[in-house]
């Protein structure tokens, strides 16, 4: 594994929490810490270029397009105007701005435009942080934050959405679950996270058994 340039990957987290300080809970400078994290224990195993990785977690949500009004320029341009002005090759931001132009779930229908093992890593380091408990706290922080229905059993999951559906949905909180979290553990690339995804997604199916027994009535 390279070696990382701890100056540029110090500066980085410096520019990401004050960027972050004031996000929405699911998506703050924790969620980038832990996610962070993850891509360097995934990393151990992989042969992968370490600072593409570092900053490539460390910068994958500094716009979520959530809360730019749909708009999917944003952190890929922040990005790149931030490692330009502390004179990163030229070859890694633009590594870098293709993570994050191709990280993000989308629906689950769109198919990826880039791959490499670095994304692979870092897109397994963020969709392990919505998996497990800390993954059941996200969403339902999320859904409060957009004022959301817990569960509505008349409301079906949308497993074909497009990009756009799956960006408008206005769905159930539980909903989320079937949309997205228990389809993760299917699209990990990693050893390690496939190893530790399908462990947070069997604590999953858990919460969802004990949800749905304390909604009936029956726990």
């Amino acid at each position: 594994m390279p070696h990382i340039s701890a100056d540029i990957v110090e500066k980085t987290k410096r520019f990401v929490q004050e960027e972050l300080k004031d996000a929405e809970g699911g998506h703050d400078w924790f969620h980038i810490e832990r996610v962070y994290n993850n891509a360097m224990l995934i990393s151990k195993g992989e042969n992968i270029d370490a600072l593409v990785v570092a900053l490539g977690a460390l910068l994958h949500d500094i716009a979520d397009s959530k809360f730019h009004d749909g708009d999917e320029t944003v952190g890929p341009r922040k990005a790149r105007t931030f490692l330009f002005e502390h004179n990163a090759d030229a070859a890694v931001i633009e590594h870098v701005v293709k993570i994050i132009e191709n990280i993000s779930f989308k629906g689950g229908n769109d198919a990826q435009k880039f791959r490499s093992i670095e994304l692979d890593v870092v897109q397994d380091a963020d969709r392990l942080d919505a998996l497990g408990a800390i993954g059941i706290a996200r969403t339902f922080n999320y859904g409060g934050f957009k004022n959301r229905a817990l569960f509505d059993p008349s409301v079906a999951p949308n497993l074909k959405m497009t990009n756009a559906e799956y960006k408008a949905s206005t769905a159930p909180t539980i909903n989320h679950f079937y949309e997205k979290l228990l389809l993760l553990k299917d699209r990990m690339h990693t050893k390690t996270g496939k190893k530790i995804a399908l462990e947070r997604h069997n604590y999953m199916e858990q919460f969802l058994k004990q949800f749905y027994a304390e909604w009936e009535g029956k726990a």
